[in-house]
């Protein structure tokens, strides 16, 4: 049976609350499924609940490209783009059925396939926003090669909000793969695997994802059923259930019972050595650990590597979500809020505090 995504506009009238909130320099926070509220700072304000504003504006398989209104329940896009045997290419977590496409694109985040694949910034061709004036602001396009110098639509990726409310989004997809397989192989040392995994990256192999965890290596293969019969028999290794779906949305066992949750993110091959438990995504350039004390020295140590230490949940004004970004790179910020928010009222902290 055919999804059928319900179609409501609603930008006028988050136009008109924009407008009043700007005159009265009013904060508001953005608020869609709320399937990641836990991610990223408090914030302060009035509710603007966009969950309402949905539809497809235009998708057609052929050209690999869907246009949809950012209150879509991204499960119903996916079951949709699944019918035309399609899908996102960075594999987008959920967190819950309520989840949206804007919460996907304010989030940023992406899945295991993120590091084969690309992130959600890399399929991202254009956006509609609502600025913080409550003017309606149109960067990119629909097709793939539409952009030339800076590509603004991207800056919407990861925001958090902060930048304006999502109206539309227009998103390259790609075709589902003919089939998967998912390797083990043990690896004592996450040095071991690291080293490893970045080896089989320089191979012509339909690498995936990749994970390890208290000594077990696992590694997904998609592709045409030649391809990845060949690669299974280059590789050897012991055939394994795939978990790919438990990783994205953090139902593998290692998440379960972590109400503070840190992700470290780092240039893949760096040798970062941590005494304690952590589970490596990415080839090495996400590991996540279960929050602690020594936050801020993980930190410092992520820092001197290039890297930088999220808190993923339980963060708190002590121990801030985002790690803050050198006195350069947060005054290019600061200078991109005031010109697409200069009231400040969208998602005030919910990035970096202050902002």
């Amino acid at each position: 049976m055919a999804v059928k995504i319900v179609e409501q506009d609603l930008h006028e009238e988050f136009q008109a609350t924009i407008r009043e909130a700007a005159a009265n320099a009013k904060p508001l926070q953005i608020i869609g499924g709320g399937s990641k509220a836990f991610y990223g700072n408090a914030s302060e304000g009035e509710a603007l609940d966009v969950s309402g504003h949905s539809g497809v504006i235009d998708y057609d398989p052929a050209e690999l490209v869907i246009t949809l209104r950012a209150g879509c329940k991204l499960k119903d896009v996916e079951t949709l783009l699944a019918e035309h045997n399609q899908m996102f290419g960075f594999e987008p977590p959920l967190f819950s059925d309520q989840a949206t496409i804007g919460g996907m694109i304010a989030s940023g985040l992406s899945g295991p396939r993120r590091a084969f694949s690309g992130a959600v910034r890399d399929f991202i061709l254009g956006v509609k926003i609502l600025d913080g004036r409550g003017d309606v602001l149109n960067f990119g396009g629909r097709v793939i090669k539409n952009v030339a110098g800076f590509d603004l639509s991207r800056l919407m990726v990861g925001a958090m909000g902060t930048l304006g409310v999502l109206l539309e989004v227009s998103l390259r997809v790609i075709p589902k793969f003919e089939t998967e397989a998912t390797l083990s192989f043990v690896h004592e040392t996450a040095e071991d695997h690291i080293q490893w995994i970045n080896e089989l990256g320089g191979r012509p192999l339909p690498l995936s994802a990749s994970m390890w965890h208290k000594g077990q290596s696992l590694i997904r293969l998609s592709g045409s059923e030649r391809g990845v019969s060949s690669a299974i028999e280059k590789l050897g290794g012991e055939s394994s259930d795939a978990v790919w779906e438990q990783l994205k949305e953090q139902n593998y066992p290692f998440f379960k019972g972590q109400t503070s949750l840190m992700r470290i993110s780092l240039p893949p091959t760096t040798h970062f050595q941590l005494n304690r438990d952590q589970l490596i995504e990415w080839g090495g350039a996400q590991r996540w650990l279960q929050g602690g004390s020594d936050m801020e020295v993980l930190r410092g140590r992520a820092s001197h590597f290039h890297g930088s230490l999220c808190i993923f949940r339980g963060s708190s004004e002590t121990h801030p979500a985002f790690q803050a970004p050198d006195d350069a790179v947060l005054s290019l910020h600061r200078s991109l809020k005031s010109k697409f928010d200069p009231a400040r009222i969208f998602n005030r902290d919910r990035l970096y505090l202050g902002l």
